[in-house]
């Protein structure tokens, strides 16, 4: 690994999404949760430009007073950008969902905070913009929409469940899938500061100026006041912890269609675990194949489904994260699954765990301050192509570790890069959390690193030579 560039520029220390986008030859970056956006201009990714900044700056004193706040109940939510062909321009779909930390400590203990959550004074569901320029005042604003099904036109602070929880699946093309719990009924989980078990929603977004609604699917195990659901949930060895998180945490997986006549998405869904869902309809979506995992208390027993080897080694990878410091919790194992028949997928092993070089002054990454766990390889879509045999997973006080799994028998890790802990610049309330995010440009063979002190820029030559020019198509 070389280190590009650095920028000690903070939008949160815990957890952020990133987008990245082209117009007019120029290439931009986002980085944002909630009220908090950062936009850079990163044509020249090692001269990149802080352009636009609303909301709070992170540093050693915690967050900075917000500066060019959003409007009261309003936010950036997680969101994907793509390309409609039709229109000739880009759309976002930004998720809005229920605050899932900060709020709340016990749902058993505090019914009032309860209260406030499933009340909450924003948007439960998602827009959509057509994006006319890279700053938010060329955004025309095209449609919004409750994934509350049963009440579809209730008004902000009425609607129920969960909204969309973190980024929507959406090609630019007819369909999107996102995650949601559409009612306080798909309440069957065990955190002890979340409300809902998501199921997914399938939409139509063939006018974005008018998404409809198609489906919801629902898996046993997530309804309360069903006695199928509870029978199949109090069965679940993770029943009554109080600990695991169920349900979904993230949309579909969905690789790019193999054929016309069949099509697959791939769900995470926590301790109720892995299910291949046959979207060849997105009307009816249905479950055809499911496998279950020993529990891993904390964290997410499963988060997170790697889709990029799919059409070379038949193979996805899922995994969970810690959501604990200081390896309280068990580890987070990446497991390969071979789906080559997606009625009968196997798992054939886990990728080998992080070891510190022998320099280090410890032995293990448990032994180091703060989370240690896989998280992401990324967003649902980055700047080309998913690298055939190469996996980056961001790994928190592990940083970047690159696999190799070109040969799914003998997965290892070809690249990493931990970087250092930097007390001077973070609020000691987020020292655990050094890396929470990777983000990849292929076309450019350059690696993103977002940490609790600022981003990395970063090249390696299992990516490729670097490019630092202008991307030379959008």
């Amino acid at each position: 690994m070389t280190v590009e560039a650095y920028y000690p520029i903070t939008v949160e220390p815990f957890h952020t999404w990133q987008n990245i986008v082209d117009f007019n030859g120029r290439r931009y970056l986002y980085q944002y949760v909630r009220r908090d956006l950062k936009i850079f201009d990163i044509t020249q990714p090692k001269q990149a430009k802080l352009l636009l900044t609303k909301g709070s700056t992170w540093g050693k004193d915690g967050p900075s007073p917000e500066v060019n706040p959003f409007p009261p109940g309003q936010m950036i939510g997680a969101s994907t950008i793509q390309w409609d062909s039709v229109r000739q321009r880009y759309i976002m779909v930004q998720a809005y969902e229920v605050q899932r930390f900060g709020l709340l400590h016990d749902k058993y203990q505090e019914p009032d905070k309860v209260e406030a959550i499933r009340s909450a004074p924003h948007l439960k569901g998602f827009k959509v913009y057509a994006m006319h320029g890279p700053l938010p005042h060329e955004w025309e604003l095209l449609a919004t929409r409750t994934t509350d099904i049963t009440h579809p036109e209730a008004p902000i602070g009425k609607q129920q469940g969960s909204g969309v929880r973190d980024i929507p699946s959406f090609s630019g093309k007819r369909y999107m899938f996102v995650a949601s719990a559409p009612s306080a009924e798909y309440a069957l989980t065990e955190y002890p500061n979340d409300l809902y078990s998501a199921g997914y929603q399938s939409w139509d977004m063939s006018n974005p100026e008018s998404p409809v609604f198609l489906d919801q699917l629902t898996v046993p195990g997530q309804q309360v006041n069903n006695q199928w659901h509870e029978h199949i949930y109090q069965h679940n060895p993770r029943a009554g912890n109080r600990t695991s998180w169920m349900g979904a945490r993230m949309s579909l997986f969905i690789p790019s269609a193999s054929d016309q006549h069949q099509q697959y998405g791939y769900a995470a869904m926590g301790g109720l675990g892995f299910y291949i869902v046959d979207i060849t309809s997105p009307k009816h979506m249905k479950t055809v194949a499911h496998l279950a995992f020993p529990p891993s208390v904390a964290g997410t027993e499963g988060d997170f489904i790697d889709i990029s080897q799919i059409n070379h080694t038949g193979h996805v990878y899922y995994s969970g994260y810690p959501l604990n410091e200081d390896c309280w919790e068990p580890y987070k194992h990446i497991y390969q699954i071979d789906v080559s028949d997606p009625y009968q997928p196997q798992i054939t092993g886990t990728l080998p765990r992080p070891r510190p070089p022998k320099t280090a002054l410890f032995t293990d990454f448990c032994q180091r301050r703060g989370s240690f766990g896989p998280k992401r390889t990324g967003s649902y879509t980055q700047p080309g192509i998913s690298r055939k045999g190469i996996l980056p997973y961001n790994f928190y006080n592990a940083g970047l570790q690159v696999y190799d799994v070109s040969n799914p028998k003998k997965p290892f890790i070809s690249a990493y890069f931990v970087p250092p802990y930097s007390p001077e610049r973070v609020h000691p309330s987020a020292m655990g959390n050094l890396s929470h995010s990777v983000y990849v440009e292929y076309d450019r063979n350059l690696f993103w690193l977002f940490t609790n002190h600022g981003f990395y820029l970063l090249s390696s030559p299992v990516l490729g030579k670097p490019q630092f020019d202008a991307p030379k198509s959008p």
